[in-house]
């Protein structure tokens, strides 16, 4: 199906009026409620050398160890005046971190592009969740991007600090997360993309499910899970993008899925199970008249960087600039 893309005024109607503190350039912390939120971190390491790719590690009562993050800047950043940028916060997937997508191209996916990208830690197998129980102390990853990371970006790069100004998007686990957050936040981000990540959590008996919770109580919880044991189910109804449908109208959806994944076990288990679900989703959103544009390529769970290219082209073209 093709792309849709909402008018400024049905960009303003779905983020329900959602005010949000505007950055006035690095270093500015704005006194605002936002800023309030973003003042929780503390960055305890950061480096500037390069142009266009600020790395920065915070301390935050959120997480119990010190997640970092990429910024990467547009090209002329540095001289274009009071210019402001959309945000893509770009989420990375199961066993990665935030440095993923800098070895994987972004650099180069983005050369020439208005466009900031932020890329956080989102943990080994966090899934961009409040875990229901942990051993191992905080990890609140949907509180520490939700609450603090991007009213600390907003306070600290001239962005667009509203609903017209955002995507995101992620691969696998963080295509899942970015599909979760556009729902869950409904004013936050006008685009969202799915990376070969699952859209249907509660499909063959809660596979997804069962493998967030198992992933999170053996990578990053030590027995802990994200969804809990029994499930609380609330929490995967409110984080499943099937079970929220209607908070995806308005707003620009891309989506990929592999059709061929290779004989590695994991590889073919992951990308099948994407594929189905993501299958599911396209449908329900059809049925609903929601647009979206949809691709399903040959081999299996991977970023293709093509389809990145295309997905990041289309969010500037959507995006408020």
């Amino acid at each position: 199906m093709s792309e849709h893309r909402p008018t400024r005024r049905t960009l303003l109607k779905a983020a329900g009026g959602l005010t949000v503190a505007t950055g006035l350039g690095a270093g500015t912390i704005l006194a605002t409620s936002a800023a309030a939120s973003a003042a929780d971190l503390h960055v305890v390491d950061s480096n500037q050398s390069d142009p266009r790719m600020w790395y920065y590690r915070f301390q935050t009562a959120e997480i119990g160890w010190q997640p970092a993050v990429n910024v990467l800047l547009p090209d002329g950043y540095h001289n274009s005046g009071g210019r402001r940028y959309p945000v893509l916060y770009l989420l990375h997937g199961g066993l990665q971190d935030f440095i993923t997508f800098d070895a994987a191209g972004v650099r180069a996916w983005t050369a020439g592009k208005p466009v900031i990208v932020v890329m956080p830690d989102g943990g080994k197998a966090g899934w961009y969740s409040n875990p229901v129980t942990t051993n191992v102390g905080p990890r609140n990853w949907e509180s520490f991007h939700i609450n603090q990371l991007i009213p600390w970006i907003d306070a600290n790069f001239r962005t667009y600090a509203e609903f017209a100004g955002r995507a995101v998007s992620g691969f696998s686990m963080g295509g899942f997360g970015a599909l979760k957050y556009t729902a869950k936040y409904f004013g936050h981000f006008a685009s969202v993309s799915s990376h070969s990540g699952p859209a249907s959590v509660r499909r063959d008996n809660g596979l997804v499910v069962h493998w967030a919770n198992a992933s999170s109580a053996t990578v990053d919880l030590n027995g802990g899970t994200v969804y809990g044991v029994p499930w609380d189910e609330h929490r995967v109804t409110m984080d499943n993008p099937m079970q929220n449908i209607e908070r995806y109208r308005g707003k620009r959806i891309f989506l990929v899925a592999g059709t061929s994944p290779g004989p590695d076990p994991f590889n073919y288990a992951n990308e099948t199970q994407v594929l189905a679900g993501q299958r599911e989703f396209r449908a329900a959103l059809h049925q609903a008249g929601i647009h979206f544009t949809a691709y399903e390529d040959g081999g299996g769970h991977e970023i293709r960087a093509n389809r990145m290219i295309e997905d990041i082209d289309g969010i500037i073209n959507h995006l408020r600039s």
